[in-house]
């Protein structure tokens, strides 16, 4: 009699554990999905960066009110006097200077001056003064 009630009991708990698991793992899921979509709808623009004359990745994403440029896991090479430049392209023809790159990994703000035009400049820059030569550029869109 033990032996049956212990095997229901363990049956039950087993059952009962599995489901939560299930229930978890979605709840998970559906939590990350809306993150992304929250990151997506309160911000104005973001994009991708793309290798320039070095390796560069990461995310360069700009707040709803178009006042900070945030870098998400930004990777680059060093190199010497390299600035953040939002440009009309990726030769920087035209551009705003935002300041020294804070670092070659990480992630990082920069404040947007303003009544700047982010949909003239669109181009987030890693410029290289010294070689004049793009790092890396993200097109914000």
């Amino acid at each position: 009699m033990k032996k049956i009630l212990v095997l229901v009991l363990c049956t039950v708990i087993s059952i009962s554990c599995s489901d939560n698991d299930v229930s978890m793992e979605i709840l998970e899921d559906q939590m990350a999905e809306e993150l992304v979509d929250d990151m997506e709808v309160s911000n104005f623009a973001m994009g991708d960066f793309v290798d320039g004359a070095h390796p560069t990745s990461g995310k360069a994403t700009v707040n709803s009110d178009k006042t900070v440029l945030s870098f998400a896991n930004f990777k680059t090479d060093n190199g010497p006097k390299l600035l953040v430049y939002l440009s009309t392209d990726t030769n920087s023809t035209e551009y705003v200077n935002l300041g020294d790159l804070k670092g070659v990994s990480g992630n990082f703000t920069y404040s947007i001056p303003e009544n700047i035009d982010l949909e003239k400049f669109k181009i987030v820059n890693i410029w290289c003064v010294d070689f004049s030569v793009s790092f890396g550029t993200a097109e914000l869109k």
